[in-house]
């Protein structure tokens, strides 16, 4: 299994969201995009801008934490 962490875009919003996954990258781009309550909800303009791979969930939430600071 691997896990990534990634960065969205949305132009409308003109902002960012730091995220990490074990899921398909592109399933979980529709999953932000769909209409539901949160950070990602309601603006389906969400784009990847940025994605790297880990073999472990630990690393991959230590980037995401990373980059949040």
């Amino acid at each position: 299994m691997k896990f990534t962490c990634y960065i969205l875009y949305s132009e409308n919003r003109d902002r960012y969201y730091v995220g990490s996954t074990s899921v398909d990258i592109q399933d979980r781009l529709r999953r932000h995009n769909s209409n539901h309550k949160g950070f990602t909800g309601g603006k389906a303009d969400w784009k990847i801008v940025w994605t790297e791979e880990f073999n472990t969930k630990e690393k991959a939430l230590s980037r995401e934490k990373q980059i949040k600071k």
